[in-house]
């Protein structure tokens, strides 16, 4: 066998073994025989006429995502830079208008992005841009399925990802929403405040109230008890006036002993002698005799006098400021 049959039969099985190609899973592979279509051909193994037919490109069926940058301008003049992911995907049957229809998919998404974007925006203010940003999204679909399935592409989701107002306004945002909750908390730490000075002036209330009711009782029960310790003393022979005096004097001890047992008092009692104590006793004493001797006096004064040329007679008041004629 000479070179000329080797090589010839060396071209023969290169054109042989061409003839068969494989398309990948989820891969459509468009067929021209000498640039007309002639058919497309899904995943596997496949066979093609050497020279006379080729393969003209491979369509991708899975699904893509393609982001979208637009800057627009809002209702209330605030610019913002909005992303937009668009997924799509090849309709299996529409193969041929994918492919020979549309060259630049990519562009033409794009374009229509930008025009859906730019007509829904300028409608809204900024703070109805964050809340109604799915309303856009479901306009940029809705707008694109129309468009992109006379090419054979559907528009699976559209989703505004991103929206980046101005560097100024998004720092005034945060100002805004800063104040706003300064001015709550500083309701609640008010209202905290008052519930808190009702809730003292209340309880300083009761507790005043309380304390008098304690010193009424204690003043209450030191006066039963004075009158039960005159009532001891007047059964053993000490008269009201000296009784009263010992318990007067006896309060008196029992004060400067209270005293001296605080470490921290700084009260000092003037005079504070044994002979002061005796001096305070005997001027007690003393007073409570002339007390009994100016009332035996008023008694005494009180006489029956009678008024000239009248029968009856009236008592005498020494506080009465006439001169009643005395009968002689």
């Amino acid at each position: 066998m000479g070179p000329f049959t080797i090589a010839i039969f060396l071209f023969g099985f290169i054109i042989f073994m061409s003839s068969f190609f494989t398309v990948k899973q989820q891969t459509s592979a468009v067929i021209e025989r000498f640039g007309k279509f002639q058919s497309i051909r899904n995943s596997g193994l496949q066979f093609k006429i050497p020279i006379i037919d080729r393969i003209a490109g491979k369509v991708n069926l899975r699904i893509q995502q393609l982001d979208v940058i637009i800057e627009t301008q809002t209702k209330d003049n605030v610019f913002v830079k909005m992303k937009v992911s668009v997924q799509f995907k090849v309709i299996q049957e529409h193969v041929y208008e994918a492919f020979y229809k549309l060259e630049y998919p990519h562009d033409q998404i794009t374009a229509y992005v930008f025009d859906v974007v730019r007509a829904e925006v300028p409608k809204l203010i900024l703070d109805d841009v964050f809340v109604r940003k799915d309303d856009i999204a479901i306009a940029v679909k809705r707008e694109l399925n129309e468009a992109m399935m006379a090419y054979g592409y559907d528009i699976i989701n559209t989703l505004v990802t991103d929206i980046d107002p101005d560097i100024q306004v998004k720092n005034a945002m945060n100002r805004i929403n800063a104040a706003e909750r300064e001015k709550t908390a500083a309701m609640y730490e008010s209202e905290a405040q008052r519930i808190r000075i009702v809730a003292k002036a209340k309880a300083e209330a009761e507790s005043k109230k309380l304390q008098g009711q304690g010193i009424a009782d204690q003043r209450r029960e030191i006066a039963k008890g004075l009158v039960e310790s005159v009532e001891v003393l007047n059964n053993v022979g000490i008269n009201s006036q000296e009784a009263s005096a010992l318990i007067v004097i006896t309060q008196h001890y029992d004060t400067l002993q209270a005293i001296g047992a605080d470490t921290n008092s700084n009260l000092i009692l003037l005079p504070n002698s044994p002979q002061a104590a005796t001096d305070m006793l005997n001027t007690m004493v003393a007073s409570f005799a002339a007390s009994n001797q100016i009332g035996e006096s008023m008694k005494n004064k009180t006489k029956k006098i009678k008024k000239p040329n009248d029968n009856t007679s009236t008592d005498f008041n020494p506080s009465d400021t006439s001169n009643p004629t005395e009968e002689i």
